[in-house]
């Protein structure tokens, strides 16, 4: 019988879809954002949400648990920072969020990234705001400005010319045959 059988396939083998998904957990951990399909990402959100679970307590059953599914660098990282950043939190430690279809072949994608997730834009542009108010910055005379950013500009590209070849040639003129009656 195929009772509890849930998961999707993804048109890949057991093997496969295995070595998809570790190759996507040791990105997620990594990186603690990633863009995929949405199916991936639906997918993948249980089996990162189980590690985290796992990582909230530090104990080496848990460890040895998490080997067997990333390697060990990415086991460190996960016990060490994002098991304490949620230790707190009762679940739901991951967003999915829906960019909509890819332009080549019209797939959903979507982000999966941890609740918590903060991009580095936004962080560096919090910090400098701070730092503003702390100590002015002085000002330089625009001269300067203007001298620095006159090398860094490239010239404009010429337009090709056209090929007289072409335009010289007649175009042929297509005459539609009647049938006879």
């Amino acid at each position: 019988m195929r009772h509890g059988m849930v998961n999707r396939k993804l048109g890949r083998t057991s093997a496969h879809r295995n070595a998809l998904f570790r190759n996507q957990l040791a990105s997620l951990i990594e990186k603690e954002r990633i863009i995929t399909t949405l199916p991936k990402a639906k997918e993948l959100r249980p089996q990162i949400e189980r590690l985290i679970t796992l990582a909230r307590i530090d104990s080496v059953h848990n460890r040895r648990q998490a080997v067997r599914v990333v390697d060990e660098t990415m086991v460190a990282k996960l016990f060490d920072t994002l098991g304490r950043r949620f230790a707190d939190r009762p679940g739901g430690y991951t967003r999915i969020i829906k960019l909509g279809p890819r332009r080549g072949d019209a797939a959903e994608i979507a982000i999966i990234e941890f609740v918590d997730f903060k991009l580095e834009t936004e962080a560096k542009e919090e910090a400098p705001a701070k730092k503003a108010k702390a100590a002015p910055k002085k000002a330089k005379p625009e001269a300067e400005d203007e001298e620095e950013e006159a090398p860094k500009k490239k010239p404009a590209k010429k337009a090709a010319p056209k090929k007289k070849e072409a335009a010289e040639k007649p175009k042929k003129k297509t005459t539609t045959k009647k049938k006879a009656k």
